[in-house]
């Protein structure tokens, strides 16, 4: 058991310790590095509990060792769809908050994206043009952000070289 105040030092999970979240992560740094490609993979980094008969505390974390948000939910360690649903709001807040910026944005309205179940998985979901009465929309599968590509506006003006 630790004191209240002693600050605990973090260490990096070891690959294959949490698998269902080793995997989750893996799609969520695939949206990263498309997304943010200055930035280094999102790591799981471990806290000890302040109980010696309590889990430890996972979090995700950015390559430098910040983190932000609540910790991973140890029951979400066995079960595929709640790890990537736990992993990818991490991420997110993470992202969102060490880096001050809204993390991942939709390519086509420039919004912040949040992830929801659509159609059996987990997706990002845009809030689109509902502000101008517009639909919302699912823009892409969590980990599938490099396979979107962008439709063509009919209705646009092509650019062509005068």
């Amino acid at each position: 058991m630790r004191a209240l105040f002693d600050r605990p030092e973090p260490r990096r999970v070891s690959p294959g310790e949490y698998p269902l979240w080793d995997r989750a992560l893996a799609l969520l740094n695939r949206d990263l590095a498309v997304t943010l490609p200055e930035q280094e993979p999102l790591q799981l980094l471990a806290l000890p509990p302040y109980d010696a008969d309590e889990p430890e505390n996972v979090y995700v974390a950015l390559a430098n060792g910040e983190w932000h948000g609540n910790y991973l939910y140890p029951d979400s360690a066995d079960d595929p769809a709640a790890a990537l649903a736990i992993v990818a709001d991490a991420a997110q807040e993470t992202v969102t908050e060490c880096l001050w910026q809204a993390w991942p944005l939709c390519a086509e309205h420039g919004l912040g994206m949040h992830p929801r179940e659509a159609d059996g998985q987990l997706s990002w979901w845009c809030a689109g043009e509902r502000l101008r009465h517009g639909p919302a929309h699912i823009r892409a599968a969590v980990g599938a952000l490099d396979t979107f590509v962008r439709p063509r506006r009919p209705n646009r003006k092509s650019r062509r070289a005068s």
